[in-house]
């Protein structure tokens, strides 16, 4: 068998890669036919978007998970001359999260409060202890791997849980996605 035709039985799985700060404010203007293109022009496959923000469900070949991020993030650099960081989960470890949420466990939980922080690495024990869990009454921070669960009564717009203070806290790129979000996500990955 030749390299092209073991490159076309290569195996492949679901991919879930988050793009943080597109289309916000008027910044990293991304199009999302365009940021499909991109996707695809890549050798990614069923390349499916979930609104503007920079939600990509997609096929990738299976082990790949540790390139996306540095791959789709050269590629916009490359093509649209933007630096968008990149957050990528496997489909199989998007469901373990939203399973995961430690706020779904409450009685008639405010799912409207509910985000999650998708970080891009693994904190160390140290920095996830340096969250001050106090920053942000009534807000709540609950650490688990490379995710955080967020409650935010008030919204994440008034939250200082902000990226900001969990990237330089934690030592990582943080993108967070509403709960609604993350379940439409989810549905796209199971679709």
């Amino acid at each position: 068998m030749g390299p092209r035709r073991a490159e076309r039985t290569r195996a492949t799985e679901t991919h879930v890669a988050l793009l943080r700060g597109i289309n916000v404010g008027g910044r990293n203007r991304i199009p999302m036919v365009r940021l499909v293109d991109i996707f695809e022009s890549a050798g990614y496959t069923r390349v499916r978007t979930y609104i503007q923000s920079g939600n990509v469900v997609f096929d990738a070949p299976s082990g790949a998970i540790l390139q996306i991020p540095t791959h789709v993030s050269a590629l916009i650099k490359q093509q649209l001359a933007l630096d968008v960081p990149t957050v990528a989960r496997t489909a199989s470890e998007f469901e373990q999260i939203v399973m995961a949420n430690p706020f779904l466990s409450a009685h008639n939980p405010d799912l409207s409060a509910l985000h999650v922080g998708f970080l891009a690495n693994r904190p160390s024990a140290g920095q996830v202890a340096a969250i001050d869990v106090h920053r942000s009454p009534p807000d709540e921070c609950v650490s688990c791997d490379r995710e955080l669960y967020l409650r935010c009564p008030n919204g994440l717009a008034r939250t200082k849980f902000t990226s900001a203070y969990l990237d330089r806290t934690l030592g990582t790129t943080t993108t967070i996605r509403n709960w609604r979000t993350t379940l439409a996500v989810l549905d796209l990955v199971r679709a």
